[in-house]
């Protein structure tokens, strides 16, 4: 992937070049960020073929095309996966490099839940194991294919378990020779603080609406209003704003859910049968993947915000559009105020921490009604 093809961000393409051409190349490298993987893919390319410019043009025209596939030897991908219909146990990348290679040419901005689904563990959390860590010093112990630098590169590097994660930390801190670590996550505090301090963080921001809109125009061939209006609802990520598009985003089914259960725990206040409707609420959100709920919840942290400003008549910063005709945000908004919004974003919060962990969802969800019926009754003034 070339640098010209990776949207915006062309300081940071300048950053990773210019330390490049002054051999400056950190052997430990934590890109930070959402869609941050073309990024990492480019600068891969541009450190193993020995290119020049945003083109990544003038270097070696069979390492591009290796790269181009993504089959380079100096190459190496990790990513978390799980067992599927395929794979029975002790899944680790290499199981799935044909899948890994046809989801990024289908879309390189794509997300974990995206590749979730696409190898079919959408009901399951994935990791990055003690095999792939196992794997992971085999593959580096090998010489350079090119006779020049090795890439391993570790997509959400959040997913490693405690024994891959000490593993990989024995690698950082005794490098083999030549070789370049680029570690790619969305919450660095997921991570051994040990290896945040053996890595040279580069913070990835989001992407602004014009970039997106662009991008949407230009490889999609949206028309720009339309592509506008999406890449405002994307917050700064091109994969969202590219769903909104091809009307794939899980945003739908997730309004009506959030639009069900603000209702319920409204009219659940001394009243028992509203309060069975969100026990059955629960289970049904219980009965999706933990990804999905995760998901989910983290729409309802974007949904309460979005109220609260409406309440407090920030309008320019409303981007949430709500598709059904039966309920307005507006007219919902005023119950989201000051005295209450940081105690339902908290327990959301809590609740998400708690699905990670693998916690009981029907329990979580429960819980997590219960206190929004009470949070939604308090009033706004003290």
């Amino acid at each position: 992937m070339l640098f010209s093809e990776v949207l915006g961000l062309d300081y940071l393409k300048n950053h990773l070049i210019a330390g490049v051409q002054n051999n400056r190349i950190p052997h430990a490298q934590l890109f930070v960020g959402q869609g941050v993987l073309p990024l990492a893919i480019a600068y891969s390319q541009y450190l193993l073929c020995g290119n020049s410019g945003m083109e990544n043009t003038g270097g070696n025209t069979s390492c591009n095309l290796k790269i181009n596939k993504l089959s380079h030897p100096d190459l190496h991908f990790v990513y978390p996966v799980a067992t599927n219909d395929k794979v029975k146990k002790h899944p680790v990348s290499s199981h799935f490099s044909e899948e890994w290679r046809s989801f990024l040419n289908e879309n390189p901005y794509s997300n974990l839940y995206d590749w979730y689904n696409y190898i079919g563990v959408e009901k399951k959390q994935g990791q990055i194991s003690v095999d792939e860590a196992q794997d992971m010093v085999k593959s580096l112990s090998l010489k350079s294919y090119e006779g020049g630098h090795k890439v391993m590169l570790i997509w959400m590097a959040e997913k490693m378990n405690i024994s891959c994660a000490n593993k990989i930390l024995k690698l950082l801190e005794e490098p083999p020779e030549k070789t370049v670590f680029i570690l790619i996550t969305e919450d660095e505090e997921q991570l051994l603080s040990t290896i945040r301090s053996r890595c040279q963080m580069l913070k990835i921001p989001l992407l602004a609406e014009e970039v997106i809109a662009q991008g949407l125009v230009e490889r999609e061939g949206a028309a720009y209003e339309q592509a506008k209006g999406f890449a405002r609802q994307a917050s700064g990520v091109y994969n969202k704003a590219l769903q909104l598009l091809k009307n794939k985003s899980e945003d739908n089914e997730f309004e009506n859910w959030v639009i069900y259960w603000v209702r319920a725990a409204f009219r659940a206040k001394g009243n028992k049968a509203v309060v069975n409707d969100l026990l059955h609420w629960s289970e049904n959100i219980a009965s999706t993947g933990r990804e999905v709920q995760k998901k989910f919840l983290d729409y309802c942290v974007s949904f309460f915000r979005q109220a609260l400003l409406i309440n407090y008549k920030s309008h320019s910063l409303v981007y949430l559009k709500i598709k059904s005709t039966d309920f307005a945000l507006e007219k919902f908004a005023p119950f989201i105020h000051g005295q209450n919004i940081l105690e339902i974003i908290e327990a959301l919060e809590i609740a998400n921490y708690h699905i990670e962990r693998n916690g009981n969802a029907k329990i979580i969800f429960s819980d997590l009604s219960i206190q929004l019926t009470r949070l939604l009754h308090k009033p706004s003034e003290k």
